[in-house]
């Protein structure tokens, strides 16, 4: 029994991606920037001087490979955890070791945490001595963004290097390595590679687990085209996650490309929340919020319709109300925009603190009782809809304060009409002031 297992053990090959791994750093793709022998850690590695640093990129660009070869190339002592497994108990046992090691062998010690922004702040500060002292050389793996997600301690601590997604050239690279190491053609037309270098999505592990599992399901001689791979993949879902930076950055695209009413990429970011399992109401919200701030009256229905859509949603839910959103999404991106409105509401918030105190001028104010008539309250008041054009030409800021202009409509959308009726207004207003004066009434 012992022998057959033996055997059987024997006969089972490592995963593709694993046996793939680069053996050395000319071999890893996609990562010169960080890599290269004119690179931050290609420098470390010809100084032999490795000092503590993150690596922050999305899943399979080479985190781990790249700190697995560091720890070669500088004859250091190898040591991986992940935070989603281990506590206290497992890195203080790591941390023994490491000064054991030291003590005995003279050797040192590359922790490599992998998903390191799991620990929570106060595990992240059990680093600091063993990282100040030598103890450990940390690198810290993370697909979310450092600033966020670590101490400000531990990162004055640590160099923070970006590692890209890779793409399709580098993809491409991927599956012929791949090709070499199985000794055949992966059983895929063209246009199904092509798809399988889309689907990957940046991680070459997923690509090159894709390949394996292409290679196991084909029959001798038998050619996958795209609709066999996707019966393979049946779906993928999107490097996204809602509390994180995926979250924001996605949301962020989507504003960017409405404000610059591009239809098609706002629909394209839109999508990817959706496709990521966004809740569509967080996006309508948004929306709703940019139909006010960004397109506000230069496009006074934009509202009306950011409303509507919400109300069709709420009313229809998913997947019939999907619709709603994309609606809305391509009616914002179309509209003309303004922030006349958004500015001038800081503008007006900023002399409302400045000037909090003043009263509003007595004649524009309300005389419901004798002594307030005696005062002067509602003394001269004009009623605007009695007067010529319709319109008084009063005064409404404060008496003492100098008039002041707040808003300023874009020469664009219906603020175009509006910036020409406050024009209109301004001049009748100068003209009104200027017969009262004349007249002795001002």
């Amino acid at each position: 029994m012992m022998q057959e297992e033996t055997l059987f053990s024997a006969n089972v090959k490592k995963p593709l991606a694993d046996r793939l791994r680069p053996k050395t750093m000319d071999e890893v793709v996609g990562q010169d920037q960080v890599v290269g022998a004119d690179a931050p850690l290609g420098r470390m590695l010809k100084s032999h001087k490795i000092s503590s640093f993150i690596l922050w990129g999305p899943p399979g660009c080479g985190k781990t490979t790249i700190a697995r070869l560091i720890a070669e190339h500088t004859n250091l002592y190898f040591e991986q955890i992940s935070a989603v497994f281990s506590g206290v108990a497992d890195l203080k046992r790591v941390f023994q070791y490491a000064q054991e090691r030291r003590a005995n062998q003279g050797k040192g010690t590359l922790l490599f945490v992998d998903e390191i922004h799991r620990f929570n702040k106060s595990q992240q500060d059990g680093f600091l001595p063993y990282v100040e002292d030598g103890t450990v050389i940390l690198v810290g793996a993370t697909t979310e963004n450092p600033s966020f997600e670590l101490n400000a301690a531990l990162l004055s601590r640590c160099q923070v290097f970006v590692l890209n997604r890779l793409n399709e050239p580098e993809f491409e690279i991927l599956l012929q390595r791949a090709e070499k190491e199985m000794g055949r053609k992966l059983p895929v037309n063209d246009e199904a590679r092509e798809f399988i270098k889309t689907i990957a999505d940046g991680d070459g592990r997923y690509i090159l687990n894709l390949a394996e599992s292409i290679w196991n399901y084909a029959a001798p001689g038998e050619i996958f085209d795209k609709e066999s791979v996707e019966k393979i993949i049946r779906s993928r879902a999107p490097v996204y996650d809602k509390g994180r930076d995926g979250h924001y950055n996605l949301i962020s695209a989507v504003h960017k490309s409405l404000r610059g009413s591009d239809v098609d990429a706002a629909l394209y970011w839109v999508a990817r929340m959706m496709e990521a399992g966004e809740d569509p109401k967080y996006i309508l919200r948004r929306l709703t919020r940019f139909a006010v701030e960004d397109v506000s009256l230069a496009d006074p229905n934009a509202v009306v319709q950011a409303i509507a859509c919400w109300d069709l949603y709420e009313r229809l839910g998913s997947p019939e109300g999907n619709l709603a959103v994309f609606q809305l999404a391509a009616y914002l991106a179309t509209a003309p925009k303004s922030v006349g409105v958004y500015k001038s509401m800081y503008a007006a918030r900023d002399a409302a603190r400045r000037t909090g105190s003043l009263m509003p001028p007595k004649n524009i104010l309300n005389a419901p009782t004798k002594l307030m008539k005696q005062l002067g309250y509602s003394e001269g008041y004009e009623y605007d809809p009695d007067c010529e054009d319709g319109f008084s030409g009063a005064n409404y800021f404060p008496d003492g304060m100098k008039r002041m202009k707040l808003y300023y409509p874009a020469d664009r959308g219906f603020e175009r009409e509006i910036k020409k009726r406050i024009e209109y207004f301004d001049r009748l207003r100068a003209e009104k002031q200027a017969r009262k004066k004349q007249t002795g009434k001002a």
